[in-house]
């Protein structure tokens, strides 16, 4: 196994993390930006009003996205262990 191909296993494997956390990541920032958006136009300065409704769409975004994410990363583990002997060579 030379260092090429260890490099381009780890760059897979970071690339299938941020593509897998993308959605509830970019979930939360949306969300957050419109409930800060709506405190400041109310002059509500609660804070604790973001954190149910940040939560509540992340588990809603992440329900509907897990067949994708179970896809992608199953995807991925199948690929690399198919590819074992080649990486012994």
């Amino acid at each position: 196994m030379t260092d090429v191909t260890i490099i381009g296993i780890a760059k897979e494997a970071i690339k299938i993390t941020l593509l897998l956390s993308l959605p509830l990541l970019a979930t939360a920032l949306i969300v957050g930006l419109g409930i800060s958006i709506f405190q400041a136009v109310t002059q509500i300065q609660e804070m604790t009003l973001t954190f149910v409704p940040k939560i509540l769409a992340m588990i809603l975004v992440f329900f509907f996205t897990l067949p994708w994410m179970i896809k992608k990363l199953s995807d991925f583990t199948s690929q690399l262990i198919l590819n074992i002997p080649g990486f012994i060579k």
